[in-house]
């Protein structure tokens, strides 16, 4: 018998693409077995999260080194079809546009496995500034616009 862990999956890059799995538990939903409307933003934010690890972007180290943090400056996001208990979700994020200091990132929630097949649940988009610690705007670190940039063009190996 092996007691050994399976290995943690997260996202996976898909072209210039993120895809990122989750499924609906029963915390995330309301008394009907739909989806609470703010739990869409938390598989986006993870998505979002996972896509950046990814992409070899270390927010921690940022945070530690005090150089400072990500904040999310503007968000869109139209809801089209519910998701339920136990549904199997794909969140689908792509970068949009990089600037000096921010990114914006289009996302979209489907159910299923196939981004081609599926459905679309909801969509959103997203700017996050990079912040100093004081809270004002900052240039993120020049190697970071360049990681954005490669997945932006789709590069498989944005590391």
């Amino acid at each position: 018998m092996n007691d050994a862990l399976p290995p943690f999956v997260p996202g996976a890059f898909a072209g210039a693409a993120h895809h990122f799995r989750a499924r609906v538990y029963f915390e995330d939903t309301d008394l009907s077995g739909i989806v609470y409307h703010a739990n869409y933003l938390r598989y986006m934010e993870r998505a979002r999260s996972d896509m950046l690890r990814l992409a070899g972007i270390d927010q921690r180290a940022a945070m530690e080194a005090g150089e400072g943090a990500w904040a999310v400056t503007d968000l869109a996001i139209r809801y089209r079809s519910p998701a339920r208990l136990d549904d199997d979700l794909l969140v689908v994020s792509t970068v949009e546009a990089v600037r000096g200091a921010s990114v914006i990132i289009a996302q979209r929630i489907l159910r299923g496995q196939d981004a081609f097949s599926s459905d679309t649940l909801t969509e959103g988009r997203v700017t996050a500034a990079f912040l100093s610690p004081e809270g004002r705007p900052r240039r993120q670190p020049a190697d970071w616009i360049q990681r954005f940039t490669a997945v932006m063009n789709g590069e498989t190996s944005p590391c």
